[in-house]
């Protein structure tokens, strides 16, 4: 056996005990084990008379009125002067889909949770108006602080145009994604996957290990914890955008002011699927 046969042979006894310590790993986890999958197609984007319509809700005169009170939360700005507008258009925001996380043939890497409006107000302050289709309208139904939405848009577009821009809710990590790269937006998914990014296949697998035994249906979501707390009770109060006052404060990462957020109405359903309660939608904001 010459020095290229010896190399290849090596390069296939350690895939194959690689390939056996996957399969090993997924049997105790009570997960089917992933193979090669092909290409997921890219999430359905909402239509344009949606965006139209969530731009329209998001600069209505009731919607600007709210946020003059949130701009003027702990007495930041008088309400009066805040002065509220929306820049830019309205962008889809898509989450994790769960049934990527499960493996499932065909399951597009992300799916549509709502669409973002950024505003700023008279003295710089920026926010992110979520809007979701209510029956045949679109309605806002969150306000958030700062502009992660739009600018992680932004930046994806730039990183690599024609991809899907999407959030890992768990960690609270940005990517964007189209073919087989899966390239980070935010130090959150530099730390996920580093800083040159990963493979679709890789980065299926690493969410399948890190969720998949919690998704609905499996042993964790029968204990009542999928939601990531045993008891209703505990769940923050929801506010919709007509509140002025926050609903949770997340702690900043910088050692600052909390990052006030309303709880979301719209991502709800796709925040439980992925094993996640009510406080995941609290924002981690960053110098």
């Amino acid at each position: 056996m010459n020095a290229h046969q010896r190399s290849s042979s090596h390069s296939r006894r350690n895939a194959a005990r690689a390939a056996a310590a996957g399969a090993l790993t997924a049997g105790l986890l009570g997960l089917a084990p992933l193979a090669h999958a092909a290409q997921p197609p890219a999430p359905v984007p909402p239509p344009a008379s949606g965006l139209a319509a969530a731009h329209e809700a998001a600069q209505a005169p009731a919607t600007l009125e709210t946020l003059s009170r949130f701009f003027a939360r702990d007495g930041a700005i008088a309400e009066g002067k805040a002065r509220p507008r929306i820049e830019g258009a309205s962008v889809p925001v898509y989450t994790l889909s769960p049934e990527f996380v499960a493996g499932t043939a065909d399951a597009p890497v992300a799916k549509l949770e709502f669409l973002a409006s950024a505003a700023v107000s008279a003295d710089g302050q920026k926010a992110s108006v979520w809007t979701a289709r209510t029956g045949d309208t679109w309605k806002v139904v969150n306000i958030a602080t700062g502009d992660d939405e739009t600018r992680y848009a932004a930046e994806g577009a730039r990183k690599l145009s024609g991809g899907t821009v999407f959030r890992e809710p768990q960690i609270n990590a940005w990517y964007v994604q189209r073919g087989e790269k899966v390239l980070p937006l935010d130090a959150d998914a530099v730390r996920a996957v580093g800083e040159g990014g990963t493979t679709l296949d890789a980065y299926r697998a690493r969410v399948h290990r890190a969720y998949g035994d919690k998704l609905p249906g499996t042993a964790y979501d029968r204990k009542g914890l999928a939601g990531g707390y045993a008891d209703s009770a505990e769940q923050p109060s929801v506010q919709k955008a007509g509140a002025d006052r926050p609903a949770a404060a997340a702690p900043r990462r910088d050692g600052g002011s909390p990052a006030v957020a309303f709880a979301a109405t719209a991502g709800g359903a796709a925040l439980a699927a992925l094993g996640l309660g009510a406080a995941a939608v609290r924002r981690l904001r960053r110098r």
